[in-house]
């Protein structure tokens, strides 16, 4: 896929490596959908940027757990563009929550935010890219640890490993017009409340010893848009050789 002129939608794309991605795109010659939530302010922001690169975006929110929302947001980005032509799927939270405190709202919570979330964002724009014809991509956001769970967050892995489920049943559903593929991140960017000696723990028991950077996934993304054309269903680990190492933390 040649990016240049392509729409993008990118949930989460007010923050973090999300926000990475969205303004790699638009290097690319992409215009942006900004999706958030909660994140008005910094969304605006995004979008002031990628303007500044000489391309289109578009700010729309929606809480991902919430149908109407999404079809809404969706919506709002097909009038503004006319089209969709690829979809990431990032935005996700991420609770620590011990087996000893774990609640079915922590379950429902994570559930709903990193499975449901992306299931009506690729519903949505999977069923608008089948009317339209559209060549397009899908790109969802999975875990390492979907394979390998660790301590203290069983919510969160078992949703990221629905979410490899679903890329390969969205694949097969969605074929042959657009490809479906995921991203397993490693260690990238690291909790806010992890001290130094949870990072040292995770470096360790990293193959190549080190942490990646939001780079390592923007490459990953651009594989996947711009030479994956015959790649779907996969989920491509981006982890430093954590998965082989083992399960760390």
């Amino acid at each position: 896929m040649n990016l240049k002129g392509k729409n993008i939608l990118v949930t989460g794309a007010a923050k973090r490596v999300a926000r990475e991605i969205a303004l790699a795109l638009a290097d690319r010659g992409a215009n942006i959908i900004v999706h958030y939530n909660t994140s008005a302010a910094p969304a605006r922001q995004v979008v002031r940027e990628i303007k500044s690169r000489g391309v289109d975006a578009l700010a729309v929110k929606a809480d991902q757990r919430n149908s109407n929302q999404v079809r809404q947001a969706v919506a709002q980005a097909i009038r503004h563009f006319g089209k969709i032509d690829a979809l990431i799927n990032s935005a996700a939270i991420y609770e620590k929550t011990p087996f000893a405190k774990l609640t079915e709202r922590d379950w429902d919570f994570h559930i709903d935010a990193n499975l449901k979330g992306p299931f009506l964002f690729a519903l949505e724009v999977g069923r608008h890219m089948q009317r339209r014809k559209v060549r397009g991509k899908i790109i969802n956001f999975a875990d390492w640890a979907a394979y390998r769970p660790y301590s203290d967050y069983l919510p969160y892995c078992v949703s990221k490993a629905g979410v490899i489920c679903l890329t390969q049943a969205l694949a097969k559903e969605l074929a042959p017009l657009v490809n479906v593929n995921a991203i397993g991140p490693g260690p990238v960017l690291l909790p806010p409340d992890f001290s130094a000696a949870d990072r040292q723990a995770v470096i360790k028991s990293t193959v190549l010893k080190r942490l990646g950077s939001p780079q390592d996934i923007v490459n990953a993304v651009l594989y996947l848009l711009e030479g994956g054309d015959f790649v779907t269903g996969h989920t491509l680990i981006v982890d430093g050789g954590r998965l082989i190492r083992g399960s760390g933390m």
